[in-house]
């Protein structure tokens, strides 16, 4: 498997972990409100919290479902010689994968830093080609290839 597939798959699994993740929270918060509400019967429940964090919950699954739905975007076997959505981009010191905002994966003994274009960094990249400069953070970068 290719290093962007690899990349991709990473990222993808990371979104899907917390998919199951909101999920399993959501469940255990239905099951709490349940159990609230048979026992306490006539008098006030106390579920406003619960509730509360089921509805954070269900934005951060939303959420989660739409960042899944836009990986499916990326084709992995794209080459393209800018720094556009499913490019990998390496500069001297650090080596980022444009896709979405998961940060740091490892593959092959190498580190990856998975970015969105939306970030400040990714809208510094955006369109960028090999041997084109940016600073960000007051650190200067000289990318270096783009896959």
């Amino acid at each position: 498997m290719t290093t962007k597939k690899l990349l991709l798959q990473a990222c993808k699994d990371n979104v899907e972990k917390r998919i199951t993740d909101y999920k399993n929270e959501m469940a255990l918060i239905n099951e709490a409100i349940e159990t609230n509400d048979k026992e306490s019967e006539d008098e006030d429940s106390g579920n406003g919290k619960l509730l509360n964090d089921l509805e954070k919950n269900a934005g951060y699954l939303n959420e989660a479902i739409r960042i899944r739905d836009f990986l499916l975007q990326i084709n992995a076997n794209n080459v393209c010689n800018t720094a556009v959505l499913g490019s990998v981009v390496e500069t001297e010191s650090v080596t980022f994968y444009i896709s979405t905002s998961v940060g740091q994966i490892e593959i092959e003994n190498k580190t990856y830093y998975a970015i969105s274009l939306q970030s400040p960094i990714g809208q510094l990249l955006r369109g960028k080609t090999k041997g084109d400069r940016f600073t960000f953070n007051d650190k200067n970068y000289t990318i270096i290839s783009i896959l």
